[in-house]
């Protein structure tokens, strides 16, 4: 639920009537989340979200009329309140990418359970990304490619003010690693760590860990953790 005790709502945008179903049953389930509709194609997915303003969308990617792509940048540029989570089969470079750059703030696949799913909506409603650990991965890969990072010196300054800390926070988000992982990494408190979180993403201007993934590869941030 969120802060004041109110169900996460959420549209339910799937070709397929049996998972569109199925998803619907699923999320109904869940406490504190109510399906308030379901779409058959990205159009009718737009038309929804104006009708009925739901926090998050859970958007399939690959539909006719309108793929969920252009559906989730339409849904983020005019309806800013309603965040949306790619719910797909494909986790291939390209599919996260342009859901990403479309402006969707959570990315599962189709093997995602109920809990990674309930997480994710929980997190893009609150304002947070939520990537699945295929994604992460595939995003990580595009940004190699397509920015291959110059071994940074070791006693360079991080760029922007960022303290040594902060730096190291940043590294192991670009590996993927969630905030209890980095936690128990650097063996400091989960509340330390958002608090580093909160001050990088001030001194770089990044709103996501999207966008510090691809921050940390254009500084040269990462090496080889070697695990």
């Amino acid at each position: 639920m969120t802060e004041n005790g109110a169900p996460i709502r959420v549209v339910v945008a799937d070709d397929q009537t049996v998972v569109r179903e199925g998803l619907g049953l699923l999320l109904g389930l869940l406490p504190g989340t109510e399906v308030v509709a379901s779409a058959a194609d990205g159009a009718e997915a737009v038309r929804l979200v104006a009708e009925h303003a739901p926090d998050v969308v859970l958007m399939d990617l690959r539909m006719p009329r309108m793929d969920g792509v252009e559906a989730t940048r339409l849904i983020t540029g005019n309806h800013p309140g309603t965040g949306v989570v790619v719910l797909t089969t494909y986790s291939d470079d390209a599919s996260v990418l342009d859901a990403l750059r479309a402006g969707a703030r959570g990315y599962l696949t189709k093997d995602a359970d109920a809990q990674e799913i309930s997480r994710a909506l929980a997190a893009v409603r609150d304002g947070a990304t939520s990537l699945g650990r295929a994604a992460q991965e595939r995003l990580v890969a595009a940004a190699v490619a397509a920015e291959p990072p110059a071994r940074p010196r070791a006693a360079a300054a991080p760029p922007d003010g960022l303290t040594a800390r902060e730096g190291e926070v940043l590294a192991l988000i670009a590996e993927g690693r969630s905030n209890a992982e980095i936690a128990r990494r650097l063996t400091i408190g989960e509340s330390t760590v958002k608090t580093h979180i909160n001050n990088l993403f001030a001194k770089t201007g990044v709103r996501d860990r999207a966008q510090a993934v691809r921050y940390a590869y254009r500084h040269g941030l990462v090496i080889d953790s070697g695990d």
